[in-house]
């Protein structure tokens, strides 16, 4: 049985541009402040220094992994900084060569010097970083991986990760698709049914409901500041924002007090086939252009995918259900996380492991999955959605041009999300009883197609469109 994955670990509030290369790198400096506490250390750290490696290297600077470890070792929280603040705090490391170490005490950091990107790739994952502490008569060494989805862990903790896993087992254990589905016949429930079952054993409902609207809100609110914000990107790509002229294109130059007024708004606007279309591409590119300007985002499952869930969310509560309440929301948001889930354990959600795929197909086959059952479709339909979601991204490569998260990353939000919309209706049209390709069977082949991949095209920016279009000509 492997690890118990709860939904709030799926889709986690945070900062963009990147799960994997921002904000795990940010938790494994605060996770290595408090080692150093355990070590009775941490008062005693004269100077910091943080080797990277492999991917988190090579593209580490356009994803911000520098600035984040410095705001990680720097004590603060990426779920709760003022976004306002974050350029002040680095701005003024960068000009004083020195760091407010666990937001304490002043150490001195030059991070030209004390930031090491190292090309080569250590053993146990693409995306490795060392933190080394010196104090006056010693030093202190821990290194991370950050896997994906702003998960982290270290080489050595995987037996006590299995110990912690089965002391937290749900009351529905699960490994795959199958057993899901298994549940759900036994138990006669549906499958956010047996999701909300597990997340009990962690969490009282009442926590549980807010923490869940909590997250919608967050989404809401990244989906309204991507519409409402023009100009360009940061990072030299010199992308001009879209979704702000999408949105007053298709809503005119209508104002707005707060996000719930925007959205009841857009209820009430009568919406052919192509403005869905441009509606749900709006929602997409609007939550990841706030990603790329390290903006708070959901990952949902990993930040350069953030926007394909809230945009297909939105497209049913706006479009297809007008009536959708915060029911519908919290049952939408407990399918994604279990089919997230389930593909983090059967096969990776780091692009530095499996390309595209992992990011782009896990979040589409998520809010497939998750709009097949608000829709009405049965616990094997909703398991087919996803299937089919994942069946078309299979292969899809990671090359983003500069290390940015903007050139394709942006744009494949709004094909994942038309992709996952499209998967849910052919689902709801389908007896499932007659698929050929089961959901477990797609993950296994993500899997083996990701560890066949060329390491070129996993989030290396060494292939692809990376090395075909120069920066210089942006």
């Amino acid at each position: 049985m492997k690890e118990s994955i709860s939904v709030f670990e799926m889709l986690k509030i945070g900062v963009g541009p990147s799960s994997s290369h921002t904000l795990g790198p940010w938790r494994a400096a605060e996770r290595f402040l408090v080692e150093l506490k355990q070590e009775d250390l941490l008062d005693k750290v004269m100077a910091v220094k943080i080797d990277l490696y492999g991917s988190l290297s090579l593209t580490g600077k356009g994803h911000a992994t520098d600035l984040a470890v410095m705001l990680g070792l720097s004590g603060q929280d990426p779920e709760y900084i003022p976004i306002e603040n974050i350029t002040g705090i680095v701005t003024s490391i960068k000009n004083n060569s020195q760091l407010l170490f666990n937001n304490q005490v002043h150490i001195t950091f030059d991070p030209e010097k004390d930031i090491v990107f190292n090309r080569n790739f250590l053993p146990f994952h693409a995306n490795g970083l060392t933190f080394t502490a010196f104090t006056a008569d010693k030093e202190f060494k821990s290194t991370f991986y950050s896997i994906g989805g702003g998960f982290i862990i270290k080489e050595e903790a995987d037996k006590a990760n299995e110990k912690i896993a089965k002391k937290t087992a749900f009351p529905f254990p699960l490994d795959d698709a199958k057993q899901l589905l298994e549940y759900c016949t036994s138990q006669n429930k549906l499958i956010s049914e047996i999701v909300l079952e597990n997340e009990k054993s962690l969490r009282n409902e009442v926590e549980i409901d807010r923490e869940l609207i909590r997250i919608w809100t967050t989404m809401l609110e990244c989906m309204y500041t991507g519409c409402r914000t023009e100009g360009f990107l940061p990072g030299g790509l010199n992308v001009r924002r879209r979704a702000f002229d999408m949105h007053r294109n298709l809503i005119g130059e209508a104002h707005f007090n707060n996000p719930q007024e925007w959205l009841e708004s857009i209820r009430k606007t009568e919406v052919k086939f192509r403005q869905i279309l441009k509606w749900v591409s709006c929602f997409a590119l609007a939550v990841n252009e706030v990603n790329a300007s390290l903006g708070r985002v959901v990952t949902a499952p990993t930040n350069g995918s953030a926007g394909v869930i809230p945009a297909v969310l939105m497209y049913y509560m706006v479009i297809e259900n007008h009536q959708a309440d915060e029911k519908k929301v919290k049952q939408f948001l407990l399918v994604a996380g279990v089919i997230g889930s389930i593909f983090k354990k059967g096969s990776t959600i780091s692009a530095a492991m499996g390309g595209c795929q992992a990011e782009i197909g896990v979040s589409s086959a998520m809010a497939a999955a998750a709009l097949c059952e608000v829709m009405g479709g049965t616990p094997d339909q909703v398991l087919m959605a996803a299937e089919i979601a994942m069946e078309h991204h299979l292969g899809l490569t990671c090359d983003p041009i500069g290390g940015l998260v903007q050139i394709p990353c942006i744009e494949r939000n709004t094909m994942g999300a038309v992709k996952a919309i499209n998967a849910a209706e052919l689902a709801m049209e389908t007896d499932a009883k007659n698929a050929k390709v089961s959901l477990d069977k797609v993950i296994d082949t993500m899997w083996k197609t990701a560890r066949d991949m060329n390491s070129k095209y996993k989030e290396t920016s060494e292939g692809g469109l990376a090395v075909t279009v120069n920066m210089a000509d942006c």
